[in-house]
């Protein structure tokens, strides 16, 4: 099995939740897991802050509900034959 990194959150609960499907060549395997924190610079918050801002309220004008166009018209009754 190749080394596999996975980044998840933990929970507003407090509980981190994984589910990794690794496949069935991997079935009944001993794993190790091992917890780091990952440290997330303040440039990188302030870049995702700045992403919220420029598309919060970012939609302007109205939403247009355009036709369906025609749809052919089917015999029920044809298929429903006892």
């Amino acid at each position: 099995m190749t080394r596999l990194v996975v980044e998840s959150q933990v929970g507003a609960d407090g509980v981190l939740r994984l589910d990794i499907p690794l496949g069935a060549a991997d079935a009944n395997l001993a794993v190790k897991v091992t917890i780091d924190a990952v440290q997330i610079s303040s440039a990188e918050k302030a870049r995702h802050v700045g992403w919220l801002d420029r598309i919060a309220g970012g939609w302007q004008g109205n939403f247009e509900h355009l036709p369906h166009g025609d749809f052919e018209s089917r015999d029920l009754d044809s298929h429903f034959t006892a």
